[in-house]
């Protein structure tokens, strides 16, 4: 019987797990944009962390912050050196070559 924990043996690789992905989404409820990246995210069965941002750019400080703009959706992957991905369109592409 072989022990899996053990250091002695055969290597063993194990598959990456998409839906482990340590991901953030910062999104607007109602935002066709946003739409657009969560239907990614939901065809790639990721798992991600959303957090809704105010309507009003001014009070989006976080978000500047982290991108140095005011304008979601923005995308966080920090297993990927990920700070913060603007524009809808750059995030799906970067899904589809990163967790497809």
């Amino acid at each position: 019987m072989c022990d899996p924990h053990s250091t002695v043996g055969p290597l063993r690789l194990y598959p990456v797990i998409r839906s482990m992905a340590n991901l953030e989404l910062y999104e607007l409820e109602g935002c066709p944009y946003c739409a657009k990246v969560t239907k990614k995210l939901d065809e790639l069965d990721l798992d991600y962390e959303s957090h809704m941002v105010p309507r009003s750019h001014s009070e989006r400080t976080e978000v500047e912050e982290i991108s140095g703009q005011t304008g979601v959706p923005v995308l966080v992957d920090p297993d990927n050196g990920v700070d913060g991905m603007p524009e809808s369109d750059d995030i799906v592409e970067y899904l589809e070559n990163t967790y497809a």
